[in-house]
């Protein structure tokens, strides 16, 4: 009898679950960040007319949000000292946002250059890694960008904002959600449009993210949060089922699954923006992307880097579909 009450219960949950999941993710935003997040770790550079065809081909595929360059000082991250032949040759398409990241005044300056529409500001959740990262504590680093944000709104430009090492750090180990709650809190207090909660080094769990997402929507609304998981520990995607249930509506992703950061050793890529996709489609969700044009897109900039997509997707995809279409009764299993 009780092997039977559990089953039954376990069949409620697993219903109001996917109950709740199917709400919830009836509209999600992609955001690219393989231009920028996805390249920035890379050893071997990347010319700037590479790029700008990435760019180009995310724009095709139906990609809208494609984070497009970094402004940060060439000595720490080379990869993107071409930011600004990146933002000045990029073609713009209509209805495709292109923003850039700033690590304070002098970077938000030059990015204002280049007929920016928005900025990505990125304090740190621990103070180990906003040593490492920003040569800063988390507390003057968030009074650094609290200056580029007054400056940004300012202009008239939106602003958005990372909070990385959400779950764990590389230097401390777990992160407290409490304080990631609080730096949140005081993104949008500075004017951020949206804050996405970056797990820098993939450790988390459905768990952990869980927790982290209870207490941070104590200070925030849903519609106002993005997701960002890279895929060390192979979580990326339960993770973002987890967070999913909680109705956020943005989603960081990186073409092919590139990524990592220059200090956080170990830190793998993120989720592949193709694996996305096809979870999207499997859900019902439209994200009016073009999967064979995104599977394109990953393979153009891994055969530039000499190395097999991180997308399992887009292994698997292999040459089998010509038609966006057929993957798409693949993903929703409408066969």
């Amino acid at each position: 009898m009780a092997h039977i009450t559990k089953t039954i219960s376990s069949k409620i949950l697993n219903k109001s679950t996917h109950r709740s999941l199917s709400t919830a993710v009836s509209q999600i935003r992609i955001y690219e960040v393989g231009p920028r997040d996805g390249l920035q770790n890379e050893a071997k550079f990347v010319p700037t007319d590479i790029k700008i065809e990435l760019i180009n081909k995310l724009a095709a595929a139906g990609i809208k949000d494609i984070e497009s360059a970094s402004f940060v000082s060439p000595k720490w991250v080379k990869q993107m000292s071409d930011g600004v032949d990146v933002m000045k040759n990029i073609p713009r398409v209509p209805g495709v946002n292109y923003p850039v990241l700033v690590p304070n005044l002098k970077g938000y300056d030059i990015a204002k250059q280049c007929n920016i529409e928005e900025v990505a500001i990125f304090p740190a959740g621990s103070e180990a890694f906003s040593q490492k990262n920003l040569n800063c504590s988390v507390e003057e680093g968030l009074k650094r960008f609290k200056l580029v944000a007054d400056q940004a709104v300012k202009d008239g430009i939106r602003v958005r904002g990372y909070v990385s090492c959400v779950v764990g750090c590389p230097y401390e180990g777990p992160i407290h959600p409490k304080g990631i709650a609080k730096i949140t809190e005081q993104l949008f207090e500075m004017g951020c449009y949206e804050v996405s909660l970056g797990d820098t080094i993939g450790v988390g769990t459905a768990g952990s993210v869980k927790r982290l997402m209870r207490e941070v929507l104590t200070v925030a609304k849903p519609e106002q949060l993005a997701l960002h998981f890279h895929d060390t520990y192979g979580q990326a995607l339960s993770n973002l089922l987890a967070g999913l249930e909680f109705g956020i509506k943005t989603v960081d992703s990186s073409i092919s699954g590139l990524g990592g950061c220059p200090y956080a050793r170990g830190a793998s890529g993120n989720l592949a923006t193709e694996d996305l996709v096809y979870l999207l489609y499997g859900l019902g969700v439209n994200t009016n992307v073009d999967l064979v044009k995104l599977i394109e897109a990953g393979r153009y900039i891994s055969n530039f880097l000499g190395k097999p997509t991180e997308s399992k997707v887009n292994r698997a995809i292999s040459d089998r579909f010509k038609k966006h279409n057929d993957i798409v009764k693949i993903a929703s299993c409408d066969i």
